[in-house]
């Protein structure tokens, strides 16, 4: 068993590394600028376009390798915003308990009600086109979960022994948050990141897919709009080097995330994998 963990843990590590040195390489490895006119519309696969054109003579290739910046940053913005609210919101719910937290899942009920998808691209909409927008977006609409999971797990951590040691010996909230439950919660929090991220991913393409996203922004989601704008594409075989190469990047990252979720997951938990055997 524990070599199955290790092999979905490599797996994801080694295709997040992967995506994640093509982005900071982007200017090295693409052979164009995303944004230059660098050919003839529509050319096929050749040695001067190793993925040939889109529809105004663009490298399908450079825009490809640039796309993986997008999806990155999102996924790293839109992650680190959902867990960081989430954790704020629910720890405090959870260590200070009463009233607060009554007031604060009521306010997490409240949001997890909400038709947050049919929301999310209503608010996108609204407020603009843009990576920060799409990042703010998912921060504000999908905090709720973690803060259940965060609330839960403080409450556990509160009523141990060793902690109400350090409250009755003079330890304050500050200390006791900080030198006894975050370490706690440090497993889970980044677990949260990775699992959150997965989400992002799929978010930003499928906005940028629908025309919600940055038109200037070079992105997966955005290139399979603009090969699927193309007039009968999928009766040709211009969609084998336009439209499923984003598809497959979008694909391959969201499944590298996921199983460095279920990696760190069966890591941090090693009970789940005895009671799995």
């Amino acid at each position: 068993m524990g070599r199955r963990i290790g092999a979905d843990l490599l797996f994801g590590l080694t295709v997040l590394t992967l995506i994640g040195a093509t982005a900071l390489l982007a200017p090295v490895l693409a052979p164009y600028d995303p944004r230059a006119f660098s050919g003839q519309p529509l050319e096929r696969p050749s040695r001067a376009h190793l993925l040939g054109t889109n529809d105004v003579g663009q490298d399908i290739l450079s825009e490809l390798v640039y796309g993986a910046r997008v999806s990155l940053i999102v996924a790293l913005g839109a992650a680190t915003g959902t867990v960081v609210l989430g954790a704020l919101i629910g720890g405090f719910a959870g260590y200070i308990g009463g009233w607060l937290d009554g007031l604060l899942m009521r306010l997490v009920d409240g949001m997890m009600s909400l038709p947050r998808l049919p929301l999310f691209i209503l608010i996108a909409a609204f407020i603009g086109a843009g990576v920060p927008q799409t990042v703010a977006v998912i921060s504000l609409l999908f905090w709720p979960t973690t803060a259940r999971i965060v609330r839960a797990q403080v409450q556990s951590l509160r009523q141990r022994g060793y902690i109400r040691m350090a409250r009755q010996f003079g330890g304050g909230h500050l200390y006791v948050l900080t030198r006894h439950i975050l370490p706690q919660m440090a497993p889970l929090l980044i677990s949260g990141v990775v699992n959150a991220a997965g989400w992002a991913v799929a978010m930003e393409a499928g906005l940028a897919f629908l025309g919600l996203g940055d038109p200037t922004a070079k992105s997966w989601g955005l290139m399979m709009r603009f090969a699927l704008n193309l007039p009968g594409l999928l009766l040709t075989d211009r969609w084998l080097w336009w439209l499923l190469p984003p598809g497959l990047c979008v694909t391959l990252l969201v499944l590298a995330l996921t199983f460095v979720g279920i990696g760190l997951e069966r890591h941090f938990h090693p009970r789940l994998v005895r009671r799995g055997r």
